[in-house]
């Protein structure tokens, strides 16, 4: 297991900004039908490790299928840096866009599919 580090992130136009501690050992690469026409590459994080720094006002929330995961995207660009929910002990979580993260290369890592589609 990598060791977690702060990673400084946000949305394509710069307005949404935020800061999470994580050590993207784990990441997933899920086929939902929004994660996949995202592309989205995630990595979760306790809500105590989240921070958003920028933009709270330029969120635009959507929801689907059973209603429980807050895609958050940003009003302006319309990129989602992350989502908020619970995690399976149903402690709030948050679902970081491995994309928006500042200094990642995502070429680089190495995600384990998830088969969201299904669950």
């Amino acid at each position: 297991m990598a060791e977690a580090t702060m990673h400084a992130g946000g949305c394509h136009c710069g307005r949404v900004r935020f800061e999470a501690k994580t050590d993207l050992g784990t990441l997933i690469s899920c086929n939902c039908s929004i994660c996949s026409k995202k592309g989205l590459m995630l990595t979760f994080v306790p809500d105590g490790d989240f921070r958003l720094v920028s933009g709270y006002d330029f969120l635009v929330d959507y929801q689907f299928n059973k209603h429980v995961i807050h895609h958050l995207s940003c009003a302006r660009c319309g990129v989602e840096p992350f989502a908020r929910g619970k995690a399976p002990d149903g402690s709030p979580m948050v679902a970081i866009n491995v994309r928006c993260l500042d200094d990642v290369d995502v070429a680089t890592l190495e995600p384990t599919p998830f088969n969201g589609r299904d669950a």
